[in-house]
């Protein structure tokens, strides 16, 4: 017997076989249970995603000898033939070869005549949209008002170009792109009946490369067996499909976190040494960085089964919220410049370099070229004041090492020096802003409560919801930036525990809510705007005040 691809093969005979469009079985199956059919239905979607297999399926719930049901039987004579394209009255017409009125007219005489084997004579006309107008034109007074014996199935993938007259004659059904997640599990269903070796990394590539296509990702399955040798392993389709391997992307962004501008330039070369598609890099990135930020804000709706969760976690600490977007935002403009650029290896270095350029958080002492340490200055909140600022020594400061300092005046300056650094008062939200830090050593500070202080010794605590920011990298930076602002080294403690009074962030939250209420306020008392809620039914829509800063 001759090999099957498993596109067809495998395609769904019944409405509880078929996976995904949840919304059009429940619709058809009410209908069909309940007796209610319309003459005309329209299957509208992208390739693939299950259009001819929902109107096949339809035909043999008309025509299923058990009678007409949303579960036909699939055994009988009828239920076969539809199965095997041999039903004397299902006729598909092929709307992109039969474009003419010549044609459309053929297929109305015979709708005339009574079914020869079923009890329903179905139309199914794929890509309808390709009809011309006078076919459209000769098919209305039929399609408004067909023989009862008649059912019209029309499929499109372009359902703008149909004439609203035909639409209005027709029940719409529009059928959506499959989601990765279902994809992956069909092709494991379809691997496990076929009794394949796979790994699921490998499904999911194919799954991404589908766009949304059951029939697509089938194919791309047959290819990769046939590529495998009959197994489907990640390495594999990865070099199939040309698929980006991730632990660039990830090298990529950890570079980037680093602001390591020499190590991104020679990951990109290694790139162009292996051929590898730049605008795939940059639209396998985009996907990581949408991963990233799901896994900054909403943790939850970061899979469990990515393979590379806990790394993506690990970048989510790494950098900012708004980098995260900013960085996405360059992505998917890089893409678009890939074409204007002078070669696609410089619009891919360029989108790089402005992720670099852009980035908000500062490296580590002694790694930022002077002109990047200029850049990212004149970029923090509030620069401490002329007086706090002393010269950075040569050598950077040395590790955070947990011993007790010898007494002193609270946060003296070194002696022999003109710029004395200020004492500290206390205060920890006020010298936060004055600290001028950036990302997420900022966000470290700003979710600081202050425990004690004594001299050169400072106590913080975190509370457990963000713990996240405890990285040893995040407390060197605010462990520099309060020794820079005291002029000497400072023993700086940081617990995670319960935060029981105002911290930053939840001071400054405080403050928001606090002008947010009084401009709310301000307009609700403003004659004018009283004027048009009393007299002209208006409504004020608070979501839209803004306070002025």
């Amino acid at each position: 017997m001759s090999y099957q691809v498993l596109a067809r093969k495998w395609r769904p005979k019944s409405f509880t076989e078929l996976v995904g469009q949840e919304h059009v079985v429940k619709a058809l199956s009410n209908a069909l249970d309940q007796q209610r059919l319309h003459h005309a239905y329209l299957l509208t979607g992208t390739r693939g995603v299950g259009k001819t297999t929902v109107a096949r399926i339809l035909a043999k719930s008309l025509n299923c000898e058990t009678g007409i049901t949303s579960r036909p039987c699939g055994t009988c004579a009828t239920c076969r033939e539809i199965d095997s394209g041999r039903f004397i009255d299902l006729l598909e017409l092929d709307a992109a070869s039969n474009t003419g009125i010549d044609n459309m007219r053929e297929v109305l005489d015979n709708a005339q005549y009574a079914p020869t084997a079923g009890r329903f004579k179905v139309y199914l006309i794929d890509e309808v949209h390709m009809l011309s107008k006078a076919a459209f034109n000769s098919m209305l007074k039929t399609l408004e008002e067909p023989p009862e014996h008649v059912k019209f199935i029309l499929a499109t993938t372009d359902p703008q170009k149909i004439p609203v007259t035909v639409l209005s004659r027709c029940l719409q059904f529009n059928l959506k792109q499959m989601p990765p997640a279902a994809i992956v599990g069909h092709l494991k269903d379809v691997l496990e009946r076929e009794s394949l070796a796979f790994d699921v990394p490998a499904l999911q590539l194919l799954a991404r490369s589908a766009q949304g296509s059951m029939r697509d990702a089938l194919s791309l399955l047959d290819q990769s067996i046939a590529y495998g040798g009959g197994k489907v392993e990640e390495a594999q389709v990865r070099a199939m499909l040309g698929a980006i391997d991730q632990s660039y992307l990830f090298t990529l962004l950890e570079r980037l976190a680093d602001a390591d501008g020499a190590g991104l330039i020679a990951l990109a070369e290694q790139m162009e040494e292996r051929s590898l598609s730049y605008d795939a890099a940059l639209q396998d990135l985009g996907a990581l960085l949408h991963q990233i930020a799901l896994a900054q804000t909403v943790p939850q709706a970061l899979s469990e089964d990515i393979p590379e969760r806990q790394r993506i976690l690990e970048l989510a600490q790494r950098f900012s919220p708004e980098e995260v977007q900013l960085h996405y935002q360059i992505t998917l403009h890089g893409r678009k410049d890939l074409g204007l650029a002078p070669d696609e290896f410089a619009g891919f270095s360029m989108a790089l370099l402005r992720m670099l350029a852009f980035t908000l958080d500062a490296p580590p002492a002694g790694e930022r070229p002077a002109k990047h340490e200029a850049a990212a200055a004149r970029k923090t909140v509030k620069p401490a004041p002329a007086a706090a600022v002393v010269p950075q020594p040569e050598a950077p400061p040395p590790p955070l090492k947990v011993q007790e300092p010898a007494p002193a005046p609270v946060m003296p300056a070194p002696p022999a020096t003109e710029a004395a650094g200020k004492p500290f008062d206390g205060d920890w939200p006020g010298l936060v802003v004055k600290l001028g830090l950036g990302g997420m050593a900022k966000m470290l500070a700003q979710h600081c409560e202050l425990k004690s202080y004594d001299g050169q010794r400072i106590e913080l605590c975190v509370p457990e919801e963000h713990k996240h920011l405890m990285e040893k990298a995040y407390q060197d930076k605010l462990k520099a930036a309060l020794d820079d602002f005291a002029g000497v080294s400072v023993f700086l403690n940081i617990s995670l525990g319960s935060v029981t009074g105002l911290t930053p962030a939840k001071l400054d939250h405080q403050e928001k809510q606090a002008r947010q209420a009084e401009a709310i306020a301000a307009i609700e008392q403003d004659p004018f705007v009283r004027d048009l809620v009393d007299n002209f039914d208006a409504q004020i829509i608070e979501s839209t005040i803004k306070p002025i800063d």
